[in-house]
């Protein structure tokens, strides 16, 4: 059984981190079970493994994080759930693309209940949503947003960070960096969207959507599927 953790405040990230690194460990010792995190951070930047210095534009806004998970700069705040996932892909494939295949569909399905249409793009890791309503790029582009972004590090084949979705941030705050490296296209949230969502009921969407997630990944008595 997967555990799942609801933090009420926001959690200090340098925390977060030691904490999702210790259940990580214990997972693969075999001392803890699985675990999925819901918290929000206060107002932080992080930089993956792929950040430039360049797409950090404003250095003094808010404190930034060196992090070793993958992606490039990526923003945290209130009113953004962030969903940190340390499970055992031992027993779940040790498949990494289909890894994170699985958390996109996961995010996708539990916007399909707020009746907003996310999707995936090729080279852009996260789910977007399509904004007809938003003047296209000089190019012709349609304009998309992104909703929910992704970021994930495996040490022994068990995973920590995860996911972040936007329900109520302070969209201006992505301003201080170039998000996840994406120039062009914006970011969204639920309620940027129209949408009188809780973060409760996207809690609840998570948590029931999570079904999603684990048909996806082939079972420990199936052979992972690569290439």
């Amino acid at each position: 059984m997967v555990e799942w953790i609801t933090s009420d405040s926001p959690v200090d990230y340098l925390q977060a981190v030691a904490e999702m690194e210790a259940r990580a460990d214990a997972i693969a010792r075999g001392e803890a079970g699985e675990a999925v995190w819901l918290l929000e951070h206060p107002p932080l930047y992080t930089a993956g493994t792929s950040a430039r210095p360049e797409d950090l534009k404003d250095a003094g806004r808010f404190p930034v994080f060196q992090t070793r998970r993958g992606g490039q700069y990526t923003y945290h705040g209130p009113g953004q759930r962030v969903v940190y996932v340390m499970l055992d892909l031992n027993a779940r494939g040790r498949d990494v693309r289909a890894f994170v295949a699985a958390l996109e569909a996961w995010v996708i399905a539990a916007l399909a209940e707020f009746n907003v249409r996310g999707e995936v793009r090729p080279g852009r890791v996260g789910v977007w949503v399509a904004r007809p309503d938003k003047a296209p790029l000089p190019d012709g582009t349609p304009r998309e947003d992104k909703i929910a972004a992704i970021g994930v590090r495996l040490r022994k084949w068990v995973s920590f960070h995860g996911i972040s979705v936007n329900h109520d941030p302070d969209l201006s705050h992505f301003g201080g960096i170039v998000p996840c490296g994406i120039t062009g296209h914006g970011v969204t949230s639920l309620v940027d969207l129209g949408l009188p969502v809780t973060m409760d009921d996207l809690d609840l969407a998570l948590r029931r959507q999570f079904a999603t997630f684990e048909a996806l990944l082939p079972r420990a008595s199936e052979p992972a599927q690569h290439g």
